[in-house]
Protein backbone atom coordinates (compact mmCIF):
# COMPACT_ATOMS: atom_id res chain seq x y z
CA UNK A 1 0.00 0.00 0.00
CA UNK A 2 1.22 3.48 -0.33
CA UNK A 3 0.43 5.47 3.39
CA UNK A 4 -0.20 3.97 6.75
CA UNK A 5 -3.80 3.27 6.99
CA UNK A 6 -4.36 2.25 3.79
CA UNK A 7 -4.71 -1.39 3.88
CA UNK A 8 -6.40 -0.92 7.33
CA UNK A 9 -8.96 1.05 5.50
CA UNK A 10 -9.13 -1.42 2.54
CA UNK A 11 -8.67 -4.82 3.72
CA UNK A 12 -8.24 -4.72 7.28
CA UNK A 13 -11.54 -7.53 7.37
CA UNK A 14 -10.11 -9.60 5.38
CA UNK A 15 -6.41 -9.77 6.75
CA UNK A 16 -8.26 -10.17 10.07
CA UNK A 17 -10.02 -12.90 8.65
CA UNK A 18 -7.09 -14.63 7.16
CA UNK A 19 -5.44 -14.20 10.71
CA UNK A 20 -8.00 -16.33 12.14
CA UNK A 21 -7.33 -19.07 9.48
CA UNK A 22 -4.25 -18.69 10.51
CA UNK A 23 -2.61 -16.58 7.55
CA UNK A 24 0.99 -15.21 8.76
CA UNK A 25 0.13 -10.97 7.73
CA UNK A 26 2.54 -8.47 6.75
CA UNK A 27 1.33 -4.58 6.21
CA UNK A 28 3.66 -2.52 3.75
CA UNK A 29 3.69 1.23 3.03
CA UNK A 30 5.72 2.92 0.32
CA UNK A 31 6.02 6.22 2.52
CA UNK A 32 5.62 6.65 6.08
CA UNK A 33 3.37 9.20 5.37
CA UNK A 34 5.72 12.28 6.43
CA UNK A 35 2.57 14.60 4.38
CA UNK A 36 0.00 13.53 7.08
CA UNK A 37 -0.22 16.61 9.11
CA UNK A 38 -0.59 20.68 8.98
CA UNK A 39 1.00 20.55 12.49
CA UNK A 40 3.75 18.51 12.65
CA UNK A 41 7.10 18.65 10.61
CA UNK A 42 7.39 15.52 8.40
CA UNK A 43 10.43 13.59 10.17
CA UNK A 44 8.15 13.67 13.47
CA UNK A 45 5.33 12.91 11.99
CA UNK A 46 7.03 9.93 9.90
CA UNK A 47 8.11 8.87 13.38
CA UNK A 48 4.50 9.08 14.79
CA UNK A 49 3.12 6.91 11.93
CA UNK A 50 5.37 4.83 11.79
CA UNK A 51 4.65 3.69 15.35
CA UNK A 52 0.92 3.69 14.49
CA UNK A 53 1.20 1.35 11.50
CA UNK A 54 3.35 -1.23 13.55
CA UNK A 55 0.96 -1.00 16.58
CA UNK A 56 -1.67 -1.45 14.08
CA UNK A 57 -0.59 -4.66 12.18
CA UNK A 58 0.41 -6.21 15.87
CA UNK A 59 -3.26 -6.52 16.24
CA UNK A 60 -2.97 -9.34 13.64
CA UNK A 61 0.25 -10.47 15.44
CA UNK A 62 1.38 -9.00 11.82
CA UNK A 63 4.58 -7.59 10.32
CA UNK A 64 4.92 -3.92 9.18
CA UNK A 65 6.92 -2.75 6.49
CA UNK A 66 7.82 0.86 5.49
CA UNK A 67 10.09 1.39 2.34
CA UNK A 68 10.75 5.05 3.32
CA UNK A 69 9.75 7.16 -0.06
CA UNK A 70 8.31 10.41 0.33
CA UNK A 71 4.72 11.16 0.22
CA UNK A 72 3.53 12.42 -3.56
CA UNK A 73 7.13 11.50 -4.56
CA UNK A 74 6.34 7.51 -4.97
CA UNK A 75 8.14 6.83 -8.36
CA UNK A 76 7.99 4.22 -10.69
CA UNK A 77 11.73 4.37 -10.94
CA UNK A 78 14.91 1.55 -10.51
CA UNK A 79 15.70 1.40 -6.84
CA UNK A 80 11.99 1.57 -6.34
CA UNK A 81 10.98 -1.58 -8.47
CA UNK A 82 14.38 -3.05 -6.91
CA UNK A 83 13.04 -2.30 -3.12
CA UNK A 84 9.55 -3.59 -4.26
CA UNK A 85 10.37 -6.88 -5.71
CA UNK A 86 13.47 -7.36 -2.75
CA UNK A 87 10.34 -7.00 -0.23
CA UNK A 88 8.17 -9.34 -1.92
CA UNK A 89 11.38 -12.09 -2.17
CA UNK A 90 12.04 -11.45 1.36
CA UNK A 91 7.95 -12.12 2.43
CA UNK A 92 7.40 -14.70 0.17
CA UNK A 93 3.47 -14.28 0.29
CA UNK A 94 0.88 -16.45 -1.29
CA UNK A 95 -1.39 -13.46 -1.86
CA UNK A 96 -0.93 -9.24 -1.71
CA UNK A 97 -2.84 -6.77 -1.79
CA UNK A 98 -2.53 -3.35 -3.73
CA UNK A 99 -4.01 -0.02 -4.65
CA UNK A 100 -6.51 -0.27 -7.72
CA UNK A 101 -4.83 0.77 -11.09
CA UNK A 102 -7.08 3.74 -10.76
CA UNK A 103 -8.00 5.65 -7.98
CA UNK A 104 -8.60 9.41 -6.61
CA UNK A 105 -4.22 9.98 -5.70
CA UNK A 106 -1.40 9.17 -8.09
CA UNK A 107 0.34 7.41 -5.08
CA UNK A 108 -1.82 4.83 -4.83
CA UNK A 109 -1.83 3.82 -9.01
CA UNK A 110 1.91 4.19 -8.83
CA UNK A 111 1.98 1.92 -5.98
CA UNK A 112 -0.71 -0.10 -7.73
CA UNK A 113 2.07 -0.52 -10.67
CA UNK A 114 4.89 -1.51 -8.36
CA UNK A 115 2.97 -4.59 -6.73
CA UNK A 116 2.07 -5.75 -9.49
CA UNK A 117 5.36 -5.47 -11.10
CA UNK A 118 7.16 -6.96 -7.89
CA UNK A 119 4.44 -10.06 -7.51
CA UNK A 120 5.73 -10.85 -11.15
CA UNK A 121 9.57 -10.28 -10.90
CA UNK A 122 9.98 -11.75 -7.53
CA UNK A 123 10.79 -14.89 -10.03
CA UNK A 124 12.89 -13.52 -12.27
CA UNK A 125 16.57 -14.57 -11.54
CA UNK A 126 18.12 -12.01 -13.70
CA UNK A 127 16.40 -8.98 -12.02
CA UNK A 128 19.18 -8.72 -9.10
CA UNK A 129 18.34 -7.79 -5.58
CA UNK A 130 20.12 -7.62 -2.36
CA UNK A 131 18.38 -10.51 0.37
CA UNK A 132 16.67 -13.24 -0.58
CA UNK A 133 16.69 -15.03 -4.04
CA UNK A 134 14.26 -14.97 -6.25
CA UNK A 135 10.77 -16.51 -5.06
CA UNK A 136 7.98 -18.47 -6.97
CA UNK A 137 5.31 -18.63 -7.56
CA UNK A 138 3.99 -15.43 -8.22
CA UNK A 139 1.38 -14.75 -5.47
CA UNK A 140 -2.50 -14.33 -6.37
CA UNK A 141 -3.04 -10.36 -6.66
CA UNK A 142 -6.04 -8.40 -5.61
CA UNK A 143 -7.14 -4.99 -5.87
CA UNK A 144 -8.73 -3.25 -3.12
CA UNK A 145 -11.86 -1.53 -4.25
CA UNK A 146 -10.94 2.21 -4.76
CA UNK A 147 -12.17 5.08 -2.35
CA UNK A 148 -15.58 5.63 -2.51
CA UNK A 149 -16.03 2.68 -4.68
CA UNK A 150 -15.40 5.33 -7.76
CA UNK A 151 -11.97 5.75 -10.01
CA UNK A 152 -9.98 9.51 -11.22
CA UNK A 153 -12.98 9.70 -13.57
CA UNK A 154 -16.02 9.28 -11.02
CA UNK A 155 -16.98 5.90 -12.80
CA UNK A 156 -18.01 3.13 -10.61
CA UNK A 157 -15.71 -0.02 -10.59
CA UNK A 158 -17.77 -2.81 -8.99
CA UNK A 159 -15.58 -5.62 -7.13
CA UNK A 160 -15.86 -9.07 -8.86
CA UNK A 161 -14.92 -10.59 -5.13
CA UNK A 162 -17.18 -9.55 -1.74
CA UNK A 163 -15.77 -10.58 1.20
CA UNK A 164 -18.05 -10.01 4.24
CA UNK A 165 -16.14 -8.99 7.35
CA UNK A 166 -19.19 -8.13 9.42
CA UNK A 167 -18.13 -10.25 12.11
CA UNK A 168 -14.67 -9.02 12.19
CA UNK A 169 -15.39 -5.09 11.52
CA UNK A 170 -14.63 -3.97 15.79
CA UNK A 171 -11.40 -5.85 14.63
CA UNK A 172 -10.75 -3.50 11.92
CA UNK A 173 -12.07 -0.45 13.69
CA UNK A 174 -9.40 -1.23 16.07
CA UNK A 175 -6.43 -1.47 13.71
CA UNK A 176 -7.65 1.57 12.33
CA UNK A 177 -7.80 3.47 15.25
CA UNK A 178 -4.03 2.78 15.78
CA UNK A 179 -3.82 5.80 13.56
CA UNK A 180 -4.90 8.30 16.18
CA UNK A 181 -2.53 11.27 14.11
CA UNK A 182 -4.69 10.74 11.63
CA UNK A 183 -8.15 11.98 12.93
CA UNK A 184 -7.11 15.76 12.44
CA UNK A 185 -5.60 15.30 9.02
CA UNK A 186 -8.69 13.20 7.51
CA UNK A 187 -10.98 15.88 9.18
CA UNK A 188 -8.76 18.72 7.25
CA UNK A 189 -7.64 16.99 4.16
CA UNK A 190 -10.84 14.82 3.65
CA UNK A 191 -13.74 15.70 4.94
CA UNK A 192 -14.09 12.62 7.17
CA UNK A 193 -15.09 13.87 10.27
CA UNK A 194 -15.06 10.32 12.45
CA UNK A 195 -12.91 8.19 10.30
CA UNK A 196 -13.41 5.12 11.88
CA UNK A 197 -17.03 5.64 11.13
CA UNK A 198 -16.34 6.73 7.78
CA UNK A 199 -14.54 3.12 7.91
CA UNK A 200 -17.96 1.53 8.87
CA UNK A 201 -20.04 3.64 6.33
CA UNK A 202 -17.92 1.93 3.67
CA UNK A 203 -17.96 -1.41 4.95
CA UNK A 204 -22.00 -1.36 4.50
CA UNK A 205 -22.52 0.29 2.13
CA UNK A 206 -20.35 -2.97 -0.06
CA UNK A 207 -21.90 -5.15 2.10
CA UNK A 208 -25.25 -3.65 0.85
CA UNK A 209 -23.87 -5.61 -2.69
CA UNK A 210 -24.12 -9.13 -0.71
CA UNK A 211 -26.92 -8.63 1.68
CA UNK A 212 -24.33 -8.21 4.65
CA UNK A 213 -23.70 -6.13 7.21
CA UNK A 214 -20.30 -4.82 6.37
CA UNK A 215 -17.90 -5.76 3.81
CA UNK A 216 -15.01 -5.44 1.38
CA UNK A 217 -14.70 -5.26 -2.52
CA UNK A 218 -11.82 -6.32 -4.43
CA UNK A 219 -10.58 -7.37 -8.01
CA UNK A 220 -8.29 -10.28 -9.08
CA UNK A 221 -5.78 -9.52 -11.18
CA UNK A 222 -5.97 -12.18 -13.76
CA UNK A 223 -3.51 -11.05 -16.77
CA UNK A 224 -1.35 -13.57 -18.04
CA UNK A 225 1.37 -15.45 -15.90
CA UNK A 226 -0.74 -14.72 -12.81
CA UNK A 227 -2.94 -17.05 -10.61
CA UNK A 228 -6.36 -17.94 -12.23
CA UNK A 229 -7.67 -19.14 -8.96
CA UNK A 230 -9.52 -17.35 -6.26
CA UNK A 231 -7.47 -17.90 -3.07
CA UNK A 232 -9.63 -16.08 -0.90
CA UNK A 233 -12.70 -17.81 -1.97
CA UNK A 234 -10.83 -20.90 -1.32
CA UNK A 235 -9.49 -20.08 1.95
CA UNK A 236 -12.60 -17.96 3.02
CA UNK A 237 -15.60 -20.22 1.73
CA UNK A 238 -18.99 -18.73 2.70
CA UNK A 239 -17.58 -15.33 2.97
CA UNK A 240 -16.75 -14.58 0.03
CA UNK A 241 -19.18 -13.79 -2.81
CA UNK A 242 -18.26 -13.74 -6.33
CA UNK A 243 -19.59 -11.93 -8.68
CA UNK A 244 -20.34 -11.50 -12.80
CA UNK A 245 -19.17 -7.64 -13.41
Amino acid sequence: MAHPDDAEFTCGGTLALLHQHGWQIHIATMTPGDCGSEQLGPEEISCIRRGEAAHAASVLDGTYHCLECRDGFIAYDGPTIVATVALVREVQPTLMFAHPPHDYLIDHEVTSALARNAAFFAGVPNLKTEGRGPFRPVPCLYYVDPVEGKDSFGTRVEPSTVVDTSRVIDIKARMLACHASQREWLRQQHGMDEYIEAMRTMGRRCGELIGAASAEGFRQHLGHGYPQDNVLASELGDLVHVRQV
